[in-house]
């Protein structure tokens, strides 16, 4: 193949090499698919529902939810479907829009963590400025930015990606499009512009990286200083949590994206891959619908409602 414009589709990673296999990649998948969109869709659901939740806190889940469920949904139907029909094609348009919309979801959701962040450290740290800094215009404000960068980001890598000559086949060695599996069919140099564009996105994401480190460490020496052990508990289940999900997505993308092409294999790439794209839209609903009561209440009060209707 000479170049991208001869190429009409591309060749997926297959899961499993036996029919069974493949069977039971596709039960797994939907089992998480499912296990996502229940969370995902009650958090959505109960905050929209809940007028007592239109809070910051609450209004900036409620969009990590939404960033949850079109990041799973952009990837894991088409890795069901080929497992089902035991097929591996997708076609080019299909993997630009799968590169465009995972960009831009995984981008938000990170954006999000980080803004979720600020809103801890604001709640703990300057409770008494609570409602100027974080009031209903500055969160939407905050919520728009997140989601109008991420799509302009997501929008120039994959512009930028698609336009480089492909000369090296059309076997991406991953379950979905995949921006550095792409770069690997290049024959051309011009691929160090994309190098260059995911090494600005490193940076960015690390300045992102330390303004949480910075923000829990101002707020565990907050928590510290509460007489109270329940309150410090409460603080410290309510922090933690949310610094392991947002520790590995930025891990397993940054290992993903840059690690060495010597320690690269088809079965680590599967493995980081699902870490940081199938994952945190299953562990998100879990960490934050299970650890707080008030959300659990809101849910419980809307499905006794739903049954009692029934």
């Amino acid at each position: 193949m000479s170049n991208s414009s001869s190429i009409s589709h591309f060749l997926l990673l297959p899961l499993a090499d036996t029919r069974q296999l493949q069977l039971l990649h596709f039960c797994l998948f939907l089992g998480i698919s499912l296990a996502a969109l229940l969370g995902n869709g009650l958090i959505i659901s109960a905050v929209a529902c809940g007028h007592h939740l239109h809070t910051p806190m609450f209004f900036f889940l409620l969009n990590l939810a939404l960033t949850d469920l079109g990041s799973i949904c952009t990837t894991v139907p088409k890795a069901m479907h080929n497992s089902l029909w035991d097929t591996r094609n997708i076609s080019y348009e299909g993997c630009a829009a799968q590169v465009l919309l995972f960009m831009f979801f995984m981008s938000s959701e990170f954006s999000l963590l980080t803004i979720m962040c600020y809103d801890r450290y604001v709640s703990i740290c300057k409770p008494l400025h609570y409602g100027t800094l974080l009031g209903s215009r500055a969160c939407a404000h905050m919520a728009a930015a997140a989601w109008a960068s991420a799509f302009l980001y997501s929008l120039l890598h994959t512009a930028n990606t698609f336009s480089l000559p492909l000369c090296k086949g059309n076997d991406l060695g991953q379950f979905f499009c995949e921006i550095p599996q792409i770069l690997k069919l290049s024959c051309s140099q011009s691929y160090l512009r994309e190098l260059w564009l995911i090494m600005i996105s490193v940076c960015l994401s690390f300045g992102c990286f330390v303004f949480i480190i910075f923000s829990y460490v101002q707020i565990f020496r907050a928590v510290l200083r509460i007489p109270c052990e329940q309150g410090r508990h409460k603080a410290f289940s309510t922090c933690l949590p949310h610094m392991a999900v947002v520790f590995l997505l930025i891990s397993t993308a940054v290992f993903a994206y840059l690690k060495p092409p010597s320690i690269s294999s088809p079965s680590l790439d599967l493995a980081v891959s699902v870490l940081y794209s199938v994952v945190p839209a299953v562990l998100n609903p879990i960490i934050y619908s299970l650890r707080n009561q008030e959300l659990k209440a809101a849910v419980c009060t809307m499905m006794t409602g739903w049954f009692k209707k029934q």
